[in-house]
């Protein structure tokens, strides 16, 4: 969808049971999906926006609301899918769920007030929808959840409703997860924990490549680039930037989020990839690939070119089931299941969320330093690593070693579903 006009208004349509494979075509699965919800202009019936709410056996669905201009139903419902498995995972006592807006996060960046309004429409057309609470996601701030906070409390009447938005700024009771870097606080915990596991391997003098230098991408470099790592490539929409002696962190970090993004990279570079050839950083060598965006940027087509030893798992979905099996068995390369070691953004969230009507918890929580981030941070650490433990543990005592990793973070979370 291109950039048109705002509309007015925007409506919610909930469409539930049968009729969402009928119109929709999405797979039915035992855990859901339970709902999807359009949004859609009235006068134009135009789709603006989808809510997937994939399962509610552990509690209201969470998960992030992302901005893209091809998103799609189905990109959404198997975001909410992953959440599913990773609340539960975690153990928090909230659901699978997910949203996506059509829309060009950089269009919006530049019209700001463009985008105050049409965050505000979605989040006057989900108030509804009580079984969802937004978080941010890839294109969307805390700033935006703010603004969806502030909109459900006019709808409310009062604020303390309990219904997101989560990840706020801190100012405001939040947990600002993008400016804390908490989802990559998670992938931290886990590549540390893989340190007791993964034969010869040490974050001090690996080389890592970062497929997304965003809110997630950026973090993880900079943490593991603390521990002694070399930060070899790093790309965005923009440019693809390659250096086996290292690329400059400092700038890349700098520069991320001005106009041009990577591609105004001064510092040394062997290989800049620009256009279609963006992909092809991920086929140049390095202990650690994380893949921080998009899903599906792994798949059957690119497999065979992969030269890394682990896969982190920033995104969601980023690699599919059948690619991992492959990876491991042919390459021998572990692929760390994004729903274990990327849910750091969403323990926060739910944390916020017990926060904003538990006032004895909020004060636990900020009792340390504040604000709440020392707290955070040893919660993600140790959910993470005590479930990359688990995991590990579970792959050494199965007989059949062709199992994968996926698969026994989905027993894990299946385990804990029930």
């Amino acid at each position: 969808m291109e950039n048109t006009k705002l509309p007015a208004k925007l409506k919610a349509e909930i469409i539930e049971n049968g009729e969402i494979q009928k119109q929709f075509g999405l797979p039915k699965t035992e855990f859901g999906p339970l709902k999807v919800v359009r949004i859609f202009d009235p006068g134009t019936n135009q789709a603006w926006a989808f809510v997937v709410i994939d399962n509610l056996k552990r509690g209201p669905s969470l998960g992030g609301t992302r901005m893209a201009p091809d998103i799609s139903v189905l990109e959404v419902y198997g975001l909410a899918s992953a959440m599913t498995f990773k609340n539960a995972a975690a153990r928090l006592p909230i659901g699978g769920g997910k949203s996506g807006i059509f829309g060009d996060p950089v269009y919006y960046r530049e019209n700001p007030e463009e985008k105050k309004r049409l965050i505000t429409m979605f989040a006057e057309a989900i108030w509804p929808v009580k079984d969802y609470i937004p978080g941010p996601d890839m294109g969307t701030d805390e700033q935006d959840m703010q603004l969806i906070y502030d909109t459900f409390t006019g709808l409310n009447g009062a604020p303390n409703h309990g219904r997101g938005g989560v990840g706020r700024p801190p100012a405001n009771g939040g947990l600002p997860l993008d400016e804390w870097g908490l989802t990559a606080h998670g992938l931290y915990a886990a590549a540390k924990t893989a340190q007791e596991y993964e034969p010869g391997f040490s974050i001090k003098g690996s080389r890592i490549i970062i497929q997304g230098f965003g809110n997630v991408g950026c973090p993880i470099a900079e943490k593991l680039s603390a521990d002694g790592a070399i930060i070899v490539g790093a790309s965005d929409i923009n440019a693809g930037l390659f250096n086996p002696g290292g690329l400059d962190i400092e700038e890349l970090a700098r520069i991320r989020k001005e106009k041009g993004g990577l591609s105004r990279y001064h510092g040394k570079a062997e290989i800049m990839f620009t256009g279609k050839e963006l992909p092809s950083l991920m086929n140049l060598p390095c202990d650690i690939l994380v893949p921080a965006a998009r899903p599906n940027v792994i798949t059957a087509a690119n497999a065979d070119s992969i030269r890394a030893k682990i896969i982190l798992q920033g995104a969601n979905n980023p690699v599919d089931k059948a690619t991992e099996s492959w990876l491991q068995e042919k390459k021998g390369i572990a692929c760390m299941t994004d729903f274990i070691v990327n849910a750091g953004g969403v323990i926060a969230c739910a944390a916020e969320l017990r926060m904003d009507k538990d006032m004895p918890y909020a004060e636990e929580v900020r009792e340390e330093d504040g604000l709440g981030r020392a707290f955070l941070e040893k919660l993600v650490y140790q959910t993470v690593s005590d479930n990359v433990r688990e995991i590990y543990s579970r792959l050494k005592s199965e007989k059949d070693k062709k199992l994968t990793w996926r698969d026994m973070a989905m027993a894990l979370a299946k385990d804990r579903l029930k």
